[in-house]
């Protein structure tokens, strides 16, 4: 599996599509609204820039996208100061994703989005700045950018994807298992860490690079409350259930039982602490701000509201396609696409049966850092 090549979220605009399963990660955009504001406002009267370029990395596409590019374009109405007001700051977006990504998308909508903005700031007497959106394609574990030229870095629940696999995970040293399950082995959990520790290492070394003196950074990662790596809530539940629907599937002979030990999804859950070390050993960021919330971890609670039996039962289609939505260039690429609505029908019918029985409705853990660029 070359994450690079084979890792996207799902296109178009279909039932099983990114853009049509990511209500939960528009939740963690608007309820990290307040710190994007906060450093938007900062950076604004701290820097004076006269040009201003910002950067969201692992855009992917769809509403979500554009969202972000909102609330920096309001945020920047809202606050200019009389510093501002004399000459007009102009705002370059650049929105970055694996190659894989529907970019497409983005600028299919984008003539829309520019006409709501104008009618959205018109109707609160605002003008927007000139803005320009260009698509930047390329991982953020490598260098997107010439140094010092980026005012403001904003990624929100991709930074916990790593750049690969982890190294001197083989064979069936997770046996059974996709992720970090509970009969993971401690070791395997170790190099799952070992590689986050690398990976969050080299993205904050290629940004420190490419960020102006006291320029801001929001990123926001699905994490963990725990200091217990086995215990990252519901997002841990999510891949038990996935590898016990894939162990159904190799108990049927539809899968081969050593494809299932080979495959491991390149995702880790970092706690607060985990996090902040690693800013700290980097010694070019301040940490402005931390804050660790807990989500609601059901897909559906913005749609019209169903009860009872149906209820559980189209929570779990949606927990099911907001997955898929999100991973299913990961499965095909690794065991083909012959398998992938029997595997996720058997993962929406796992997640229906453990929602039902759930004692205390479980969370998912996001943590948002606002890092400042040192002087």
């Amino acid at each position: 599996m070359k994450i690079d090549r084979d890792f996207h979220m799902m296109k178009g605009d279909d039932e099983f599509s990114y853009a049509e399963n990511s209500r939960i990660q528009r939740r963690a955009i608007l309820a990290t609204r307040p710190m994007v504001e906060k450093a938007v406002r900062e950076m604004c009267i701290d820097l004076h820039p006269q040009s201003m370029v910002i950067v969201d990395l692992g855009c992917s596409f769809g509403g979500n996208t554009l969202l972000f590019v909102s609330e920096v374009i309001t945020t920047i109405c809202e606050n200019r100061n009389s510093a501002l007001e004399e000459s007009t700051m102009e705002v370059q977006f650049f929105l970055n994703d694996l190659p894989g990504n529907d970019f497409n998308q983005i600028f299919q909508s984008l003539e829309q989005f520019e006409q709501l903005t104008k009618q959205h700031c018109a109707c609160r007497g605002l003008q927007p700045p000139p803005y320009y959106v260009a698509a930047l394609a390329g991982s953020f574990y490598t260098r997107l950018f010439p140094s010092n030229t980026v005012h403001f870095f904003h990624s929100s629940m991709s930074v916990m994807w790593l750049s690969q696999v982890p190294e001197n995970l083989d064979g069936s040293m997770n046996e059974g298992n996709v992720h970090i399950g509970a009969t993971t082995r401690p070791m395997v959990a170790k190099l799952y860490q070992n590689q986050f520790e690398k990976d969050f290492m080299q993205f904050l070394r290629m940004r420190c690079r490419e960020i102006v003196h006291g320029g801001r950074m929001v990123l926001t990662v699905v994490g963990r409350k725990s200091k217990d790596v086995f215990d990252a809530g519901r997002t841990t539940t999510i891949f038990e259930l996935l590898s016990q629907g894939l162990r159904t599937l190799v108990a049927e002979g539809r899968v081969e039982k050593e494809k299932l030990d080979s495959f491991n999804i390149p995702i880790y859950c970092p706690s607060v602490d985990e996090l902040k070390q690693l800013v700290w050993q980097n010694n070019l960021l301040d940490i402005s701000d931390v804050q660790l919330f807990e989500m609601d971890g059901n897909p559906m609670d913005d749609l019209e509201p169903i009860e009872g039996t149906a209820a559980t039962q189209a929570t779990g289609q949606s927990m099911s396609a907001t997955l898929r939505a999100a991973i299913e260039s990961l499965i095909a690429s690794h065991f083909g696409d012959s398998i992938l609505d029997e595997l996720f029908t058997v993962f929406a019918r796992n997640f229906t049966s453990y929602i039902e029985s759930e004692v205390e409705k479980s969370t998912i853990t996001v943590i948002t850092l606002y890092l400042q660029a040192k002087h």
